[in-house]
């Protein structure tokens, strides 16, 4: 098992009621893991912003559902802007 940080930032930290947890996962975790992970604790409305949003892994933008090589992964929703 290993741990890694997991921040939240707008729409995803509504629906966690979080800004940041710890998350232990098995040695070969998986961004694909990670998400069912949150979509069974966090339900429908995270489900909502994964289908749009992305992963940071330690500064790196992700989209895949690849290994977890770093020890943050932020959540982030889709942005508006211009």
């Amino acid at each position: 098992m290993s741990g890694i940080t997991v921040r939240y930032f707008a729409a995803a930290a509504e629906a966690s009621g979080l800004e940041e947890e710890r998350w232990e996962l098995a040695s070969a975790a998986t961004l694909d893991a990670l998400r069912t992970g949150l979509i069974e604790r966090y339900g429908e409305a995270m489900q909502r912003v994964l289908r749009t949003g992305s992963f940071l892994v330690d500064g790196t933008v992700r989209r895949d559902d690849g290994p977890i090589s770093g020890v943050t992964v932020d959540v982030l929703p889709a942005f508006a802007g211009g």
